[in-house]
């Protein structure tokens, strides 16, 4: 996926990421790595707390939606069936929400 970056694009990990490697990379490509830096790493970066939380936001629904088993083992093979109860169980989440 790293080979994959667009310019002006936001590369979002985990600390465990935090490696010179994947930051230049991301810096050829011309995109920003948005990654928390490990407690031992030495230097600073910039990083957006906010943009982070986001990224956590997109990880808990991806979990819920984990929750409902037909779509969690893809249980229907066609992609209509499985975009529809993809959306019904996004549907039931959101209306949990409110």
């Amino acid at each position: 996926m790293l080979e994959d970056l667009a310019p002006g694009a936001t590369l979002i990990a985990d600390r465990a990421y935090d490696t010179n490697a994947i930051r230049e990379l991301a810096a050829e490509r011309g995109a920003w790595a948005n990654i928390p830096p490990r407690s031992i790493r030495k230097g600073s970066f910039a990083f957006s707390g906010w943009v982070y939380r986001q990224r956590n936001l997109v990880e808990r629904f991806f979990n819920r939606i984990k929750q409902f088993r037909g779509i969690a083992t893809r249980y229907d093979r066609k992609p209509e069936n499985f975009l529809a109860a993809l959306q019904l169980a996004s549907i039931r989440i959101w209306l949990a929400a409110i």
